[in-house]
């Protein structure tokens, strides 16, 4: 058993059923896909998810980053189940019962908020070969609503029972408003509030979001090309990851009890972590290129191992030694799946 209760790690964000499918070109082609690419659906994609279930065989993931991260957690922690909560909202619908089921299978404990007016937010995962296409449709993910979910007595008392609370940046373009909510009650309570950069178009178009957020920020995630847009929206005048940590180290923090952590990956490269005026950096697990099956749920695996230790309070260097254990044990495997248990100590 591992030193963390349930509930003491909280995640929100979107949750997006990952429907994961092997197709073929003209599939590809008769949408405008290209073979590997992450996109926001169109118009023109509205009956690719239907057609997508009907003509191939498909798997279900749930998926989406913050969701991924806290079941990547639960996944190293094993034991007690429902270490980790997540919020977000889904639809009154077929794929809105799979994301239930599908947190229920990996031991979350998942709370949505659920309405109809919006479809379950999904993922379609178009694989050929070595190469596959996101297309992303968020659906009711967009539809969260703080006075609707997070206010509510019994979901609030669940957020109180956290140490560690972790969202994605993605959830910067939905609901500012609950963010500030958790992050202010996190910095009041002298608890650990984690954030993502998650992808350069948050710190280029949703700049201010983020920047009302930052102040509360104890540990900021994020990878080489999220740091250098950051930097650029920032006018931090380097390109340097190591300076761009410590710049981001030393934006203003309201809870000065606790340093502000920076923790930059650069996939293969070495990690960088700024901690005050210091900066460490830590080699990844090598892996034969071959052995790389799916690099896109590694940084949602890589935060969640490191959550897992932090909510155990385990040191840093601890943390960071287990997050690239799940990066490079996800990147082996399609989607963000993981076996049945780590081997990791």
């Amino acid at each position: 058993m591992s030193s963390a209760s349930p509930n003491t790690l909280f995640g929100m964000g979107n949750p997006l059923l990952d429907i994961c499918a092997v197709v073929d070109k003209d599939f590809l082609d008769k949408y405008t896909l290209k073979p590997n690419d992450q996109i926001l659906a169109e118009d023109k994609h509205k009956e690719l998810f239907e057609e997508i279930v009907k003509k191939f065989k498909v798997e279900y993931h749930a998926g989406g980053a913050t969701q991924n991260s806290i079941k990547i957690a639960q996944w190293m922690i094993q034991e007690p189940d429902k270490v980790g909560t997540f919020f977000g909202c889904i639809g009154k619908d077929k794929f809105g019962g799979i994301l239930k089921q599908k947190a229920e299978e990996a031991h979350i404990d998942a709370h949505y908020y659920e309405q109809s007016e919006e479809p379950t937010g999904s993922c379609a995962a178009c694989i050929t070969g070595d190469n596959r296409s996101l297309v992303a449709n968020l659906a009711a993910a967009n539809c969260y609503k703080k006075d609707k979910h997070l206010d509510l007595e019994e979901n609030w008392e669940l957020v109180e029972k956290a140490k560690v609370y972790y969202i994605a940046g993605f959830f910067l373009t939905v609901s500012l408003e609950s963010i500030l909510k958790v992050a202010k009650h996190a910095s009041e309570n002298n608890k650990l509030f984690c954030l993502n950069l998650s992808a350069p178009f948050i710190c280029q178009f949703f700049k201010d979001n983020l920047m009302q957020v930052m102040p509360y920020v104890d540990v900021l995630f994020g990878n080489e090309t999220e740091a250098a847009a950051f930097a650029k929206e920032l006018d931090f005048e380097t390109k340097d990851i190591k300076e761009i940590a410590k710049k981001a180290q030393a934006l203003p923090k309201v809870n000065t009890k606790r340093k502000r952590i920076v923790v930059l990956t650069q996939g293969k490269e070495e990690t960088s972590m700024a901690l005050s005026e210091k900066v460490e950096t830590f080699p990844v697990l090598k892996i034969d290129p071959k052995d790389i099956v799916d690099t896109n749920g590694a940084g949602d695996a890589f935060v969640g191992g490191f959550l897992s230790e932090l909510v155990q309070e385990k040191p840093l260097d601890q943390c960071v030694k287990a997050a690239h254990y799940a990066a490079n044990v996800i990147i082996r495997r399609a989607g963000c799946t993981f076996p049945e248990k780590p081997d990791f100590n």
